[in-house]
């Protein structure tokens, strides 16, 4: 069965995930592209996004969609950038604020009865995010919502179902603003809300098997949710022909490999553990560099899983856990995005084996995938597990690797991780994890002086890991925490918390 779908043009806006995750909250299956790259349009494409952007309309290179959202056959709105291109594309005017307008502002709806704004109250707090304002809408369109800043706040098309809004009714902060998402799905699309975790898991199993037939697949775990869930499918849909392995690095968490590995027994699933730590050691002996380590572990893992997968008889797919996400930041280079940082997925693997891939989740956000996983049984230990990066520990270790290192880590974190789940805290944050500084501290013990090392703790709050802010841990547990480690873990002489969001930091140090 094909869902119905909501088509999202990128312009490069940091809020177009956020669209999408919106609509799917919804149950409309949703799809972003490259605004320069949009897909053939199907008949279960039945409306078209056009998303906000960092670029000006008046610039000479500004980003133009590759299709004409005029001449299509199915509905459009235009978000923030969006809506002042489909302005100045049709022959309207939009020039620069005169008043940047950033943050709450009130929606004042002008009394026609637009679709799009139904149900909506006259004073609605929207989010606004633009430099640039529509100061003459062109003549097919007509004005539908002004604020107090901005006389051109909504708008619409005369004749045809094409709608833009100058705010961002994806974030929290606009209240109403799934609601009016809500209109432009169902009201004006006329989408099915059919896209739901059980509707994913039969959809996919059928996909599988069809796909697969009776030919064999590979899977690298690595004990967080998005492998694992992936896994679990695919199990669902072909049973014993699934293959895992489960390499350790050296760099998991303390006892992390046995306690995974136990685990997935209890699932059903073939698993095989491969200790390969000393490989990993080697390989990242010396080096300080960030892209430096990332690269050498993704080398070495490459290899010692080629190696163990050749030892399965006549394997013809490789099963890889990719998420949405990382679709969207692969295929970035056709768009405005800009690369933060090595993709942690690793790369080469099935031209080097000569396997064709198979991606179950590639489709889900990481919200979706946990739905996914819980609807299939999933072990809540695994399936509640913060993310943990595909380096591990490697980049929570500033500056070279050394298995002393590693192991004062995992004994400083396994304090940490065990406090924020015996205070009940540990589901309250998104993420957290013990970072070791490359500085040490002058201590007082005892009668003694101490020149010992420094360790920061990080727990952020998200919903996927785009944005996120720092949790306010109550300052009791902090200071037990810090004493519980300095008391237990030797080298250790002085704790710190980090209080930066993201933006303009990053959930990890490296």
């Amino acid at each position: 069965m094909e869902h119905d779908m909501i088509l999202i043009a990128d312009f490069g806006s940091q809020y177009t995930q956020l669209i999408a995750r919106r609509i799917r909250e919804c149950n409309v299956y949703c799809e972003i592209h490259p605004y320069n790259h949009l897909p053939s349009l199907g008949p279960h494409i039945k409306g078209l996004i056009l998303s906000g952007s960092p670029a000006s309309v008046n610039d000479a290179e500004a980003p133009q969609p590759s299709l004409d959202p005029l001449s299509l056959s199915i509905p459009v709105l235009g978000v923030c950038y969006g809506a002042q291109w489909l302005a100045k594309s049709s022959g309207g005017t939009v020039q620069p604020s005169k008043t940047r307008e950033y943050g709450r502002a009130q929606l004042l709806p002008n009394g026609n009865k637009s679709p799009l704004l139904k149900g909506i109250s006259n004073g609605s707090q929207v989010w606004m995010s633009h430099s640039d304002t529509v100061i003459n809408l062109p003549e097919p369109y007509e004005l539908i919502a002004g604020t107090d800043g901005v006389e051109v706040a909504a708008f619409q098309h005369r004749q045809r179902p094409v709608f833009a809004i100058q705010f961002h009714p994806e974030v929290t902060h606009s209240l109403e603003g799934r609601l009016i998402l809500a209109n432009f799905l169902f009201d004006i699309c006329g989408c099915s809300p059919d896209w739901t975790p059980v509707s994913f898991v039969e959809q996919s199993v059928e996909e599988i098997r069809q796909k697969v037939g009776q030919d064999k697949v590979v899977l690298g775990l690595s004990g967080g949710v998005d492998s694992s869930v992936a896994a679990m499918l695919l199990h669902r849909a072909i049973g014993k022909q699934l293959y895992c392995i489960f390499v350790d690095n050296g760099l998991l968490r303390k006892n992390e490999f046995s306690q995974v590995l136990d685990s997935y027994q209890h699932m059903g699933l073939q698993v095989k553990g491969v200790d390969a730590s000393r490989d990993f050691y080697q390989a990242l002996k010396g080096l300080t560099d960030p892209e430096q380590k990332r690269k050498a572990i993704g080398r070495v893992f490459i290899d010692v899983f080629d190696r163990e997968a050749h030892r399965i008889d006549q394997v013809k797919w490789l099963g890889q856990g990719t998420i949405y996400p990382d679709v969207i930041e692969s295929v970035s280079v056709k768009g405005p995005s800009a690369t933060i940082k090595s993709h942690h997925n690793v790369g080469g693997l099935p031209e080097l084996m000569k396997l064709k891939v198979i991606e179950p989740l590639r489709s889900l956000f990481k919200d979706e995938v946990r739905s996914v996983g819980q609807s299939l049984g999933l072990d809540p230990a695994i399936l509640g597990r913060h993310p943990f990066p595909g380096p591990g520990l490697a980049i929570r270790i500033l500056g070279d690797i050394t298995p002393e290192k590693v192991h004062l880590l995992q004994e400083v974190d396994d304090i940490y991780i065990g406090m924020l789940k015996s205070s009940g805290w540990y589901q309250q944050v998104w993420q957290a994890g013990a970072i070791l500084l490359p500085v040490q501290s002058v201590g007082v013990m005892g009668d003694e002086r101490t020149y010992e090392r420094v360790v920061a703790l990080r727990a952020v709050s998200s919903t996927d890991g785009m944005t996120a802010d720092w949790v306010h841990l109550p300052y009791e547990l902090l200071a037990e925490i810090s004493n519980k480690i300095i008391n237990q873990v030797k080298g250790v002489n002085r704790v710190v918390y980090d209080i930066s969001s993201k933006p303009p930091a990053t959930i990890e140090w490296e």
